[in-house]
This record gives structure tokens, C-alpha cells and sequence, in this order.
């Protein structure tokens, strides 16, 4: 018999916050509940990299608790499982310790927060919510900052939060003038610049035991399995890779931010942060984590320029932030959101990476190998050919809430039912993020060693982004024409030759009869 308690405490796999409140102080009549469960890792099918990652993670910071003196109750799946729900363990968990209190950190996805708060405890034991103190907008205030239904520019959010908390302000104004260089933030990766790239930091964690488990409890999973992790699984990786990006990768991060390569060496991670995973499972804060960019960016002959400084903490105080407002002022009805009605389903090369386009080859390949992708692989690359393609938002969803080492629902539903497929209609932006093989050619150097011909549009061996994006602009013409953003499109459609309109459309519907063979 487990000795007596007075509150059970749950921390969820993405609540790994040793800064949090819950643990200023020690109290043996606390007892802290880190589970490994079924219901979690099946709700969508996840690369099996992420189940380990976040297990073993969960394990580190159970133990790294008990190190501290308090009192954790960790169950693996061997334990979990012997238990049909949440509710069912957390019951038996209040029993076994014979506690009259249960408290629980604010869930992010709205579904664990819906079962959270529909529990059903019994009358004595009292049931309390306390906020997570993780992120930098309160709880209280997205209400005041975002409408359910309603467009909020992620610029107006990102200067207000600038002001607020005072961050590259000189008093009211932006430092340097502009709020904003995203101009200079676009550049393709030229080959000279290939030499400077850093060798990325990765761990060597052992998670064997993890997908062993995984295995054997047959969860479908996705994904190359591996018994090591790359993943920081603890703090003090987590302020490692922190630290490694500020010195190596900072300086150029913005400049190139936007760039993919096949031929670049480490061209799956580049100069990226790659701190998402530590960042949304809470092993470090935003708060933090913007300090050690702008200690950088201040520190004498640091090389990092206000432009490239300018475009991390729009990642951190502006987008993430956003994506996290939209996504809790919309739900639920945000998770069916179809604005453009797309029904086609999912090709099978999105587990598999078999596909002659090379640019989609490369993304999907990276992804299930490491279980990540940069933001625009994720949203130019394979975002965009659902969108041209009419890839059903929901399969869509699923697919990048379970590849993505990072994909926790409130900040991959906003990223890809929104601003990547178009689904919300509006509410995060403004126009679709449309694109032919143009743009993929123009920042990568994916398209010289393609099956197809990015410079082609009707012939056999054209890019299929060619005809599949004229076809999905003339398809919803009604929606976009008037958008000030996208209207020269259609005057340039309709300066076009009749038979060259037919071409590219014919050409688009053998792509989508195809689909499955592009």
C-alpha cells in the first residue's frame, strides 16, 4: 500500500517544465503522475521517433523530479494499459494513494482539455486547473486578442506584443526603424555559402527500451525507427542546442530561413534552431529562449545582424504565439474547417517518399527519417501540392500531427489547416500559399536533379506544381479574384491563348487522375 497523499498532481508529455510552480517547493503529500499512454500515442498515427522522444523525455523529467525530492509515480504502457481510460487510472491512482485532491496544468489541445475537465472524480475528491506558465500571451487575455470566426493579422499581434514586452523597441518605435525584414529573409542557399554551414548538434539518447515497448503493444507507428534519439530529452540538452544555435547558426538564420537543398551538406537542418521539439514539450521557454537570441545579438563582434535577430523572434513572440490564439479562439469547430471543400485523399507517397518528384521526395524522405522538416518544406513543398491537389484537410492534419517531432495540435492545426491548405477561409491569411514549381526552384535546388521540368507546364515531363497551381486558381476563381493580394493572376490568365489555357488544364487533370504514379 502506497503511503497516503493529499493531492495527485498529472503532468501530461508536453508539460516537462521544471520552472513551474508545482515544484518551488517539496511536499511528501504530493504525488506527481508522468504516464505513458495508449490513448495518446494511437489518437494518430505518429512517427515512432516522436513516441520515443517524448517517453524518454517523460522518464528524464520523472527522474529528474525525484532527484529534486518529490514524490512521482511513473507508468510505462506496461502499467498504464492495465487501465481502459485516463479517468479509470486517475481514479485509481487517487485511491491508491487515498488523496482528496486532483490538479491537473491546463492541457493545449483542446480534446485533452475537454476530458480533463469533464471528468468525473467523485464528490470527495475536489478537482483543480492551474495554468501551465509557459507561454508568453496569459490565458486570460486571447480572448481580448482574438474572435472566433474573424481574421487577426499575425503583423498587429507581433507589434503589439513587441511593445509589450519591450523586445527590439527603441520606446514605442521598432529598432532600427522597421517592425519587419522579411524582405531580406528570403534568400536561396547559394553553393559558396555551403562551406559555413555548422554540423548540426544531436544527441545520442538510448531509447531501445522505448520502441520496444512501442512494438510490443503494436502501436501503429510511421517513420524510420532507430534506438538512439537526436532529440534533446532533458533541460540541459535542451539549453545545449539552445546555446549552439545562438553561436552557430543565429548569424545567418534569417538570411537563409527560407532556403532548402538537396546537395548542401547537414541540408536537413541548416541554420534552423531545430528547439521546437524542447520549446512545445516545455523543457525550455519562450521567454528564455528569445533572452539567450538577443543576449547574442547584443554581445560585441557577434555577427548577428538586426535582420536575422528580427526573424527568430518573429518565430517565437509573434507566430507561435499567434497560431496558439487562433487555435483556442476557433476551437472546436476550427478542426472542421473545409473552406474550399477538398475531398481527394492522401497519396501513399507521404509514408513512403516514392515519388518522381524530387522536391517531395526530399521533404517526405527527411521527415521520416528524422521527423522534421523546416516550416517552408512544410508549407511550399509538401502544404503546397495538398492545397493545389485538393488533399482532404483532415488527412492533411493527420499526417503532420503524427510525422513532425513538434506537432502538438494547437500549434500544427493553425500551421496546416490554415495557413497551409486554406481550410479556415481567412482567418489566419490572407491569400492561399499558392505556388508553382517556380518558387520551389527559386529557393532550393531540388528542381536540377527532377524527373520532371520545372521550366515545362504542358509537356509530358512538366512539374506537376505548374499545371496544379493554374488549376486550383481557376478552379476557385470565385473566392480569390478579388483579393487585391492575387488578382494580377487572373488578368495574366486571361491575357492567355486559349489553347494554352486548355493545355495547362489538361495537363492538370492527368496530374490528379495520377496522382498516386506522380
Amino acid at each position: 500500500m502506497a503511503a497516503k497523499a493529499d493531492t495527485l498532481r498529472l503532468i501530461l508529455g508536453d508539460q516537462l517544465n521544471p520552472k513551474h510552480s508545482w515544484f518551488n517547493r517539496k511536499d511528501p503529500r504530493v504525488v506527481y503522475v508522468i504516464a505513458e499512454l495508449h490513448e495518446e500515442a494511437t489518437y494518430v498515427r505518429h512517427h515512432v521517433q516522436k513516441l520515443c522522444a517524448f517517453f524518454a523525455a517523460m522518464a528524464d523529467f520523472a527522474a529528474h523530479l525525484r532527484e529534486a525530492g518529490h514524490r512521482v509515480e511513473y507508468l510505462t504502457l506496461d502499467e498504464s494499459c492495465k487501465h481502459p481510460s485516463l479517468e479509470k487510472l486517475l481514479k485509481a491512482l487517487c485511491k491508491q494513494y487515498g488523496v482528496d485532491r486532483f490538479e491537473y496544468q491546463r492541457p493545449d489541445e483542446y480534446r485533452l482539455l475537454q476530458v480533463l475537465r469533464e471528468l468525473k472524480m467523485g464528490s470527495s475528491i475536489e478537482v483543480a486547473e492551474t495554468d501551465s506558465e509557459h507561454f508568453l500571451l496569459p490565458w486570460d487575455e486571447i480572448p481580448e486578442q482574438f474572435s472566433r470566426g474573424k481574421h487577426r493579422t499575425m503583423e498587429a499581434f507581433y507589434r503589439h506584443m513587441r511593445r509589450r514586452f519591450q523586445i527590439l523597441m527603441d520606446g514605442d518605435e521598432p529598432s532600427g526603424g522597421r517592425w519587419n525584414f522579411d524582405a531580406e529573409n528570403r534568400n536561396k542557399l547559394p553553393p559558396e555559402q555551403f562551406a559555413h554551414i555548422p554540423e548540426p548538434l544531436v544527441f545520442a539518447n538510448p531509447v531501445a527500451d522505448y520502441l520496444e515497448r512501442i512494438e510490443r503493444h503494436k502501436i501503429a507507428t510511421i517513420g524510420t525507427p532507430s534506438d538512439t534519439s537526436i532529440w534533446p530529452h532533458e533541460r540541459r540538452q535542451a539549453l545545449r542546442l539552445l546555446r549552439f544555435f545562438c553561436q552557430h547558426c543565429l548569424a545567418f538564420f534569417g538570411q537563409f530561413q527560407d532556403s532548402m537543398s538537396g546537395k548542401a551538406p547537414h541540408a536537413w537542418s541548416l541554420y534552423h534552431s531545430r528547439i521546437s521539439f524542447a520549446l512545445n514539450s516545455k523543457m525550455i521557454s519562450p521567454g528564455e529562449v528569445i533572452d539567450a537570441a538577443l543576449a547574442t545579438y547584443e554581445a560585441p563582434d557577434s555577427g548577428v545582424e538586426l535582420a536575422q535577430i528580427e526573424g527568430f523572434v518573429r518565430q517565437i513572440l509573434g507566430w507561435r504565439e499567434y497560431v496558439r490564439g487562433i487555435y483556442w479562439a476557433n476551437m472546436p469547430g476550427y478542426a472542421r474547417a473545409n473552406s474550399l471543400g477538398a475531398r481527394r485523399a492522401l497519396p501513399d507517397y507521404f509514408w513512403s517518399a516514392e515519388t518522381r518528384m524530387h522536391c517531395m521526395a526530399a521533404a517526405i524522405r527527411q521527415s521520416l527519417d528524422y521527423a522534421y522538416a523546416h516550416h517552408i518544406q512544410r508549407l511550399m513543398v509538401t502544404g503546397n501540392f495538398c492545397l493545389l491537389a485538393g488533399i482532404e484537410p483532415k488527412q492533411v492534419d493527420a499526417w503532420y500531427l503524427g510525422i513532425y517531432i513538434d506537432a502538438i495540435e494547437w500549434v500544427e492545426l493553425p500551421n496546416t489547416r490554415g495557413m497551409s491548405q486554406f481550410a479556415d477561409g481567412g482567418i489566419i491569411a490572407t491569400k492561399p500559399y499558392a505556388a508553382s514549381g517556380q518558387y520551389i526552384d527559386r529557393m532550393s535546388d531540388y528542381c536540377g536533379d527532377c524527373h520532371y521540368q520545372v521550366k515545362h507546364r504542358t509537356e509530358d515531363d512538366a512539374c506537376p506544381f505548374n499545371s496544379l497551381y493554374w488549376d486550383f486558381m481557376i478552379r476557385h476563381r470565385e473566392n480569390f479574384e478579388k483579393n487585391p493580394r492575387i488578382g494580377m493572376i487572373y488578368r495574366n490568365w486571361d491575357k492567355m491563348e486559349e489553347d494554352r489555357q486548355a493545355d495547362l488544364l489538361k495537363r492538370a487533370q492527368w496530374c490528379k487522375r495520377n496522382l498516386k504514379k506522380l
